[in-house]
């Protein structure tokens, strides 16, 4: 069975090229002014909303920036290895931790199992990246990730605790973490209730284990165990499929907020439902509505990674514009094998008034659309 230990956790400063950095300034970032002010997620939960969740391959840039301006409480970044960040030569232009220009309201993710590299990728990222918050990753269940933190930590909560309590010191900022409830078998509460004594401003918890990975169903009630038991706020997550499913989850569990996922791939609008008390079982506006949103989301991805040719960068996004239109299943094997913004346009323009040369989403030729569209946006 593989553990989270980490092999070198009694190597000194300095070996390996990894130190604990003095944090540096943030001006030193060309993405922002100057870092937000600790306490970040009690600002956030002042109001009503929901959390755009960490999930790789989706949660980049594009798809941050449109659950933001939807309403997200707030966003998190695709994990991001610690180990990478310190010594693989990584870069202030890292496309995971890179934020879109004018980005507020993101935490950025970090996993790892060494407290110094911890404490170092949390500098590093806070001056390269200007994040909200940092958060932990102590719930990837996936194979390939053993042994460096993820949901492997779970089996050794003690060294969790002492990562956390790494990360505080190197930092300024709030830092929580997400959890699963155990590695096979319920341990939630326990290591929520470490997890807040070691310094975690806020805990999210997935309601699975992870031997469940992503079958059966999340635990709600378990959630609601470890939100009694911590004096820090705790959000949600596992099966947050919908607006109705959100505020159930919610109120009978006592969580301070809910985590949305795969709920929101094709549905940002589902963050403005939350926010804004919209009692809509589906707040998904018109068809034509969410073709030009997914006509932006393609823009967007282009823009991002700098690729006009889409060759790339639109390949990863083959597997969501699907999801803006379940209604019109005709068009998903055409939006699965897209390769330019163009492509995508010409692909929706049944759905569209006109199409923008290039397939790029231009105010002027929404049309009928427009305020709709617009409107979504404001």
């Amino acid at each position: 069975m593989a553990r989270c230990w980490p092999l070198e956790l009694g190597f000194t400063s300095g070996e390996g090229g990894v130190r604990y950095p003095e944090r540096m300034n943030a001006d030193a970032s060309p993405f922002s002014d100057g870092p937000p002010a600790p306490g970040f997620y009690a600002v956030r939960l002042s109001g009503p909303g929901a959390v755009l969740a960490p999930m790789a391959g989706y949660s980049d840039a594009p798809m941050r920036q449109l659950a933001a301006e939807q309403g997200a409480l707030w966003t998190v970044s695709e994990m991001i290895s610690a180990r990478g960040l310190v010594l693989g030569g990584d870069t202030e232009k890292l496309n995971l931790g890179r934020p879109y220009a004018g980005e507020q309201g993101r935490v950025v993710q970090l996993f790892g199992a060494e407290p110094e590299l911890l404490a170092a990728a949390v500098a590093r990222a806070e001056a390269w990246f200007v994040p909200a918050a940092i958060d932990l990753n102590m719930g990837c269940p996936v194979p390939k990730i053993r042994g460096k933190g993820g949901a492997c930590l779970l089996q050794t909560p003690e060294v969790a605790f002492t990562l956390i309590e790494a990360m505080r010191a190197a930092t300024a900022l709030d830092v929580s973490a997400k959890i699963r409830l155990g590695w096979d078998t319920d341990r939630s509460v326990e290591v929520a209730q470490g997890l807040a004594a070691a310094g975690a401003s806020l805990i999210t918890v997935h309601g699975r284990t992870s031997r469940q990975r992503y079958t059966g169903e999340a635990d709600w009630d378990a959630i609601a165990r470890v939100a009694a038991s911590v004096d820090v706020p705790v959000v949600g997550s596992g099966d947050i499929l919908d607006v109705e499913t959100a505020r159930q989850r919610q109120q009978a569990s006592g969580v301070a907020a809910v985590m949305i996922g795969r709920g929101s791939v094709g549905n940002p609008w589902i963050f403005r439902a939350l926010a804004g008390g919209n009692l809509e079982a589906d707040p998904r506006p018109s068809a034509q509505a969410r073709a030009w949103t997914a006509l932006r989301h393609a823009q967007l991805q282009t823009q991002f990674y700098n690729d006009d040719t889409g060759r790339l960068t639109l390949r990863p996004l083959r597997k969501v514009l699907p999801k803006y239109l379940p209604d019109y299943p005709e068009l998903h094997a055409e939006l699965t094998q897209v390769v330019t913004v163009a492509d995508v346009g010409r692909v929706l323009a049944p759905l569209l008034d006109s199409v923008p040369q290039g397939g790029a989403v231009q105010t002027g030729a929404m049309s009928s659309v427009s305020t709709e569209y617009a409107g979504s946006y404001s």
